[in-house]
């Protein structure tokens, strides 16, 4: 085809000109500037190394411990060590031969003489009722010079001995690993033959605890940007001389001790409280409300809190929007309504997310707030974190709790972040 047959369907010479070589100069060019970014990343990364080894130090190392004591079963792997590795070994059918019942009565004695005995009744304890009366009261029947079998010695001493069941329990905190804990903090079990059950109605809490944290959580985080919301664009549309002193009183709640502050809530909610006097004086009510040691106490309380994390961050963005495409959709026939919502409201949902995000995983670790103002069944799963940690030293429930409200934050942040992100594409 001639170069004029190619020029009249559009194809010139240039269309098959190889491409320009890059030069030694380029080259030479980008890989300066690469070792460049290179110097530069390593500087930063000097600078913040401090501030990474004191995180990792201070707050990463310990936590992730903590977390790992949620799967780990220690007390019989350090109290009876060869008792543990033959349970690991038995199959779990009937009861365990001679062999195991003669290792489980040299090391239980050892065990009582070297008062390492009460970790590992403990722990046998969570698992199932009694067990530590048990162990501490074979520990001390058994005969100094014992002969003959060794599993009758033990059912002489308690028939409970004689059960698979006891033997089962001994099995599953053999260790050093285990999923007791994780298992218990969703309500379940294992069974004699290993099989994952639910636990007894009477010890089954932690799934509704955890639920009851969630909805908690979500009111608070609802009320706070309905109220944040309004006030934070009131805020945000004033001169600066009137806004930087009225979001001072915004702030007034962060230089007030939260114990002072949730204190303060139970004087006013009280049933002859400052609010119920009021409602009684006014004749709006004919007798005082239940506003306190309730739900409707914590969600008061924890809101007034947590406000401010949804105020700041509105007001951030909203001071930075212009109201020019507002004002200009007026001018061309839109109501205020259409106006606010197809323009100036898109413009607010990264504060927003962020607000609603920062209230809802401060409304997970809440404490105080639920255990002074809401009654025994208002408390979240922070408080039985606590007082595993505090009171029983169940260390490994407490760290089992830990995990699971861990896993619930991360899961319901990328929930959240994506739902935020879908509803922001949607009003563009």
């Amino acid at each position: 085809m001639s170069d004029a047959a190619l020029s009249d369907v559009g194809i010139l010479d240039d269309d098959f000109a190889p491409a320009p070589r890059r030069t030694a100069d380029v080259v030479g060019f980008e890989a300066a500037v690469k070792a460049g970014e290179r110097k530069a990343l390593v500087a930063g990364l000097i600078v913040i190394a401090p501030l990474l080894l004191f995180l990792l130090v201070n707050f990463l190392a310990p936590i992730t411990l903590m977390l790992a004591r949620g799967v780990q079963d220690r007390e019989m792997h350090a109290a009876l060590p060869q008792t543990a590795a033959a349970l690991r070994l038995w199959d779990g059918k009937g009861l365990p031969d001679e062999r195991l019942a003669s290792t489980f009565v040299a090391e239980l004695a050892k065990a009582k003489d070297a008062g390492d005995l009460s970790e590992v009744a403990n722990r046998l304890n969570y698992d199932r009722a009694g067990l530590r009366g048990l162990l501490f009261r074979t520990a001390d029947a058994l005969p100094a010079n014992l002969t003959g079998s060794r599993l009758q010695a033990l059912e002489k001493i308690d028939p409970r001995w004689g059960d698979r069941s006891t033997w089962a329990v001994l099995k599953h905190a053999a260790g050093p690993l285990t999923s007791f804990y994780l298992l218990a903090a969703f309500d379940r079990r294992l069974d004699t033959s290993g099989h994952i059950v639910r636990a007894p109605q009477e010890q089954a809490v932690f799934v509704e605890v955890l639920g009851r944290t969630l909805w908690i959580s979500a009111v608070v985080t609802v009320l706070c940007l309905l109220l944040g919301y309004p006030l934070a664009y009131f805020l945000a549309t004033l001169p600066q001389k009137w806004a930087n002193p009225l979001l001072i009183l915004v702030l007034l709640p962060f230089w007030t001790s939260t114990l002072v502050r949730t204190t303060a809530w139970i004087v006013l909610l009280q049933t002859h409280g400052v609010i119920n006097d009021a409602l009684m004086w006014t004749h709006l009510i004919s007798k005082p409300l239940e506003l306190v040691y309730n739900r409707t106490g914590v969600y008061v309380a924890m809101t007034h809190v947590l406000l401010p994390y949804v105020i700041l961050p509105l007001y951030a963005v909203m001071r930075g929007i212009s109201l020019t495409p507002l004002r200009a959709a007026l001018s061309l026939g839109a109501t205020p309504t259409r106006a606010f919502w197809s323009i100036y409201a898109p413009q607010t949902v990264p504060g927003a997310a962020a607000g609603g995000l920062i209230v809802f995983v401060l409304s997970l670790g809440y404490y105080i707030t639920p255990a002074l103002v809401g009654g025994a069944r208002d408390q979240m799963i922070s408080y039985f974190i606590a007082f595993y940690t505090n009171q029983s030293l169940n260390w490994g429930m407490a760290a089992a709790l830990g995990v699971v409200l861990l896993a619930a934050t991360l899961v319901l942040m990328q929930f959240y972040g994506r739902l935020s992100g879908l509803r922001s594409a949607a009003w563009r």
